[in-house]
């Protein structure tokens, strides 16, 4: 594993499972669970659930990551004068 990722130890509808991810994803998404009102596994185990077969979890909980990211930014976006 890279010295830059960050491996995560979790338990997906009871199993064990590892991710490894950069800090800055882990922070993001430990972001997105705290507005959600819901523990980072929770939020894990959602993604997971819903991604497709061929994509691994760690690419999945990145491209959430990014799309709650850019939907941050459009809700929040200053109109231009």
């Amino acid at each position: 594993m890279s010295r830059h990722l960050r491996k995560r130890s979790l338990i997906l509808a009871g199993h064990d499972t590892s991710v490894a991810l950069e800090p800055t994803f882990w922070d993001v998404l430990e972001d997105i669970a705290n507005q959600q009102a819901q523990t980072l596994p929770q939020m894990v185990t959602k993604v997971d659930a819903a991604r497709s077969p061929e994509q691994s979890l760690a690419s999945a909980l990145r491209v959430y990551a990014l799309e709650w990211l850019k939907q941050q930014l459009t809700t929040h976006a200053i109109p231009s004068a």
